[in-house]
């Protein structure tokens, strides 16, 4: 089932469609840095792409909030943007050794919004459980993405569009990726996970993001290890071609352990 933003899963104990954030009251048009207490949270975007350089310059990352449905700013406030959904010109096609995946029909500068991975939003028992029901031939589709916070702490998102989901599905991996995932969030804490061009990506190229986390991110922000020899047999060959490959594809040993 297509659904161009992410929905609650199965196990209803996460609804990413729940407004916890309280609006904004700029009256303008389009907010403005500082005067808005959105932007005043994390970072903001110039000219409808994220600021990729300011991100990197600094030790942590900046968080991304966008105005929300309370907000009082206008429709084309500037900071919505992953909110309005696909705008750019995608097409799903037959790789030669990776299944399906995602090609780019114009030009996308860097920085720019590219889509949203969309699925359903578990929690992490019932990611757990789908996870270890698969064999070894499905394919699989959930995605964890572990924020660090500065206190110590570990936010931790899985969506799921085995299902339910969007374009995003059927995105590659690929070790050298021109698709960077920052989660962005909107109306609550529960985040979108949002997909931009981390270089200027050409027509006709197809978009690839790193599943691990690795790219653009600290040293040992990802749980992936150096599996056991045991493992390799329930992790799944790496074609990304790149002169970087690592053979496998990245593997998460704490969605297939046991209590």
């Amino acid at each position: 089932q297509y659904s161009p933003d992410s929905i609650a899963g199965a196990d209803g104990e996460i609804d990413p469609t729940e407004i916890t954030f309280p609006g904004c009251s700029c009256r303008s048009s389009s907010c403005t840095d500082p005067g808005c207490p959105c932007l005043r949270r994390g970072q903001n975007y110039s000219s409808l792409c994220l600021r990729l350089a300011e991100q990197q310059q600094q030790h942590f990352s900046r968080p991304v909030f966008e105005c929300n449905s309370l907000c009082r700013c206008g429709e084309g406030c500037q900071n919505r943007l992953v909110q309005r959904g696909l705008q750019l010109r995608l097409q799903v096609f037959r790789t030669h050794r990776k299944g399906w995946g995602v090609r780019a029909l114009e030009p996308v500068p860097k920085g720019r919004f590219v889509c949203e991975y969309a699925g359903e939003v578990l929690g992490f028992a019932e990611a757990q459980r789908r996870i270890q029901a698969q064999t070894a031939q499905e394919p699989n589709y959930i995605i964890a993405v572990r924020e660090h916070l500065h206190d110590g702490r570990v936010m931790e998102t899985f969506v799921d569009p085995t299902h339910v989901g969007n374009v995003g599905r059927f995105l590659n991996h690929s070790c050298e990726p021109n698709l960077l995932m920052v989660p962005v969030r909107v109306d609550s804490m529960v985040p979108k996970l949002a997909l931009f061009a981390a270089v200027d990506i050409s027509a006709g190229e197809e978009l690839t993001y790193d599943y691990s986390g690795r790219f653009h991110n600290s040293p040992g922000a990802s749980r992936e290890h150096k599996p056991l020899e045991e493992e390799n047999s329930l992790r799944k060959p790496c074609y990304c071609g790149s002169r970087t490959c690592a053979s496998f594809l990245p593997w998460d040993s704490s969605l297939f352990s046991t209590p």
